[in-house]
């Protein structure tokens, strides 16, 4: 009988975790000259803070309605306790600045940095996150999206010395990493008897290109409004190829039971790209999830393991099925 090559992928539970991340800070916990220097920012005290579930950051992430009714979006986190996070933040006002207007993301207000805690404030979505499993429709407004995103920011308006290095690839490190390996061998055997294949990929992709990307496109970085979409969180920005931020989000897609070969095939950003091109993508953001997943200490946040291991080993499904 012949075997289905993501079989053994199915074996392992393949679905988006529930659960976000675990350790936000609520706006009471803050530091009161924190708070108080975040008021200024926004003109108004604030009277009420909500926590927003979707993503993983360490740190505040809330809604806040002000004492003269506005309302606003506020992210902070602190170096002394979460200083990735605060990096990350450093790096999401820069590209922020410069994001055009015509973009479909959140304006950043203000912001300020202290040196220990840094604080950036948004425009409030009056949205929601994507339904998941994904709704056929709503998957359908987050492509087109991401096509009108790709468009706006080629070539990119940031520059490439404020940005990260993407995050991608991770099998050259883990085929030297002896207890990391033993891991993915158990999560993934169809990866383990491919190690030199998926080497092979990660070592001759080609990243070059001229489009800004949003380097972290899952679900959890999506808000949905009545007639918009919007794409948050931009600490992760790179500039590469435009298809790779639709591989990205299809490949999550999968966690959903969405085929994502078929929309591959059909969507602008994808359907004339040459066949390596995508593999080569998906091979490289297994590696780098799949890296960091099994090579995550005991202080990890186990819910961004979690999810990490399950997109994954979702861009491994699909890659085997290419392959």
């Amino acid at each position: 009988m012949t075997r289905d090559p993501g079989e053994e992928l199915a074996a392992v539970a393949l679905a988006l975790p529930e659960a976000t991340g675990s350790r936000r800070v609520a706006w009471a916990a803050l530091p009161r000259e924190v708070t108080a220097r975040i008021e200024r920012l926004l003109g108004s005290p604030v009277v009420t803070a909500i926590s927003q579930p979707g993503g993983f950051s360490e740190g505040l992430a809330a809604r806040v309605l002000l004492a003269d009714g506005r309302r606003a979006f506020v992210k902070a986190a602190g170096s002394s306790t979460a200083p990735a996070v605060a990096d990350f933040h450093r790096r999401e006002i820069a590209v922020s600045r410069r994001l055009p207007g015509r973009a479909p993301v959140p304006r950043l207000l203000d912001a300020y940095d202290d040196g220990t805690w840094v604080a950036l404030v948004f425009e409030e979505i009056p949205g929601r996150l994507p339904a998941q499993p994904w709704r056929p429709e709503e998957l359908d407004r987050a492509l087109s999206a991401v096509t009108e995103m790709a468009n706006v920011l080629t070539p990119s308006p940031v520059e490439a010395a404020v940005l990260g290095r993407p995050r991608l690839g991770g099998w050259s490190a883990l085929a030297e990493d002896t207890a990391a390996w033993a891991k993915v061998a158990e999560l993934s055997p169809w990866a383990a008897r491919r190690i030199d294949r998926l080497v092979g990929l990660e070592e001759n992709a080609s990243l070059d290109g001229r489009t800004l990307l949003h380097g972290d496109l899952y679900p959890f970085n999506i808000m949905l409004t009545a007639d918009r979409v919007f794409v948050v969180d931009w600490p992760h920005a790179w500039v590469g190829p435009r298809h790779c931020d639709v591989v990205t989000l299809l490949s999550s897609a999968s966690l959903s039971g969405v085929d994502p070969q078929p929309i591959a095939e059909s969507h602008p950003l994808t359907r004339d790209l040459d066949r390596g091109r995508l593999d080569e993508v998906l091979a490289l953001h297994a590696g780098f999830l799949l890296r960091a997943a099994t090579s995550a200490g005991p202080a990890a946040d186990r819910n961004l393991v979690a999810m990490m291991t399950a997109l994954g080993l979702s861009s491994l499904r699909w890659l085997s099925r290419r392959l």
